[in-house]
């Protein structure tokens, strides 16, 4: 027997007022609160850095900032700057190259124009998603407080997002040249975006998408010869390259394995716990004859964006808006059961609602949340439940009506 729907419980009927009344906003008065939003968490980060002696409260900038400088100046980007910042710069030399976009501006111009141009990718990608304007309204505002957490960390995650939801929509149009490019350029942000590339799998024109990786992989990676030699490029590689290989240390981060390990106690070897995770991700590929189902093609997508954050051991909050993206494509481009209400709703509360302290107090954040790697739980149960249904149930899943 099937997941009864949701049509007639009061909780349902709630839902669908409510989901109709937000339906009916304009949405580009979303996305420009949106890029208002960005730009308003910019400068709140600058302005109450102003009194900090010594660090500020937009580091991860700080550090993108300071990259571009290291490059320039042939330093080793992988290594501590303390007097300028705290943490370490984990990303590709290429990035580092980027941010020359806004190294040369002061921090508070160069701070809100990174956020925005976040906020712009991401509802340029959440544009193409096939939603009404309804569904997309609702889902613009399920992403909107891990949004505010990627913006209030200056962070790439929102970029990152739109970048592999692009992604799709460019294989989608047999464009495989400009999907290839945002994936290749995610890889180079954060490494886990290369996972991106198993769409291509899905569509005819898989020969040149991975033509198209290559050339891209190459391109983007010798960027940087742009303004250093290539002894001292081979040489950031290295050293970025030991970097990531010891990054696999005591941290368990915001991540399926961090819930695992936090609740129950559960050690394993990374590395085997992700390859692990990857062979399930690749378990509905199996259903050949499922490829050719756009709704099979977009959940696929979801499985890529929950799986970059829950199998990332060093998964942070911030990189939540990622993962609550895929859950908003996995809801709202099928019929809706009460399961899955259910679950959207418990994602909904553990994952973005655990965050602010308008509804969980910071003490209790800081306490169970975080260190319990809480929002991970749901994102994980519904990315099994999304395994399980691509693998299992592929050809029962219905499209949203």
């Amino acid at each position: 027997m099937t997941t009864a729907t949701q049509s007639s419980s009061p909780v349902s009927q709630f839902f669908t007022r409510l989901g109709d009344s937000i339906g009916r906003w304009p949405t580009k008065y979303i996305f420009l609160f949106f890029m208002a939003l960005a730009a308003v968490i910019a400068c709140v980060s600058w302005g109450q850095s102003q009194d900090m002696a010594l660090h500020t409260r937009y580091n991860n900038f700080v550090i993108f900032k300071h990259s571009f400088f290291h490059l320039i100046h042939n330093q080793d980007l992988y290594t501590f700057y303390q007097p300028e910042y705290y943490d370490l710069y984990k990303y590709s030399p290429s990035f580092a190259l980027c941010m020359g976009v806004f190294a040369w501006l002061p921090d508070l111009p160069a701070l809100i124009l990174f956020n925005v141009a976040n906020a712009v990718v991401l509802i340029i990608a959440a544009r193409k998603l096939p939603f009404s304007q309804k569904n997309l309204n609702i889902f613009l505002l399920l992403i909107l407080i891990e949004t505010m957490i990627s913006f209030t960390s200056s962070q790439v995650n929102a970029l990152i997002t739109g970048l592999l939801v692009l992604a799709w929509y460019f294989l989608e149009n047999d464009k495989p040249w400009w999907a290839t490019l945002f994936i290749v350029i995610t890889f180079y942000i954060k490494i886990f975006g290369i996972v991106g590339l198993a769409l291509c799998l899905l569509y005819p024109s898989r020969w040149k998408s991975a033509l198209a990786t290559i050339c891209w992989i190459i391109v983007i990676g010798i960027m940087p010869l742009l303004v250093i030699s290539p002894s001292q490029l081979l040489f950031l590689y290295k050293s970025w390259g030991t970097l990531l290989s010891h990054d696999h240390g005591a941290s368990v981060g915001v991540s399926l394995y961090g819930w695992w390990h936090t609740w129950f106690g559960f050690n394993m070897n990374k590395q085997w716990f992700v390859l692990i995770g990857a062979l399930l991700f690749c378990l509905p590929l199996l259903r050949v004859s499922s490829w050719a189902q756009p709704v099979y093609r977009l959940h696929m997508l979801a499985s890529v964006l929950i799986w970059v954050v829950i199998f990332n051991h060093k998964g942070e909050s911030p990189t939540y808006v990622i993962a609550m993206a895929g859950i908003g494509i996995w809801y709202y481009t099928q019929a809706p059961t009460r399961t899955n209400l259910v679950l959207l709703l418990l994602a909904l509360v553990f994952t973005s609602f655990s965050s602010t302290d308008l509804i969980t107090p910071y003490k209790v954040a800081r306490t169970w949340v975080e260190p319990y790697a809480v929002k991970a739980v749901f994102c994980s149960i519904i990315w099994f439940k999304l395994i399980w249904d691509l693998t299992f149930r592929a050809q029962s899943i219905k499209p949203k009506a």
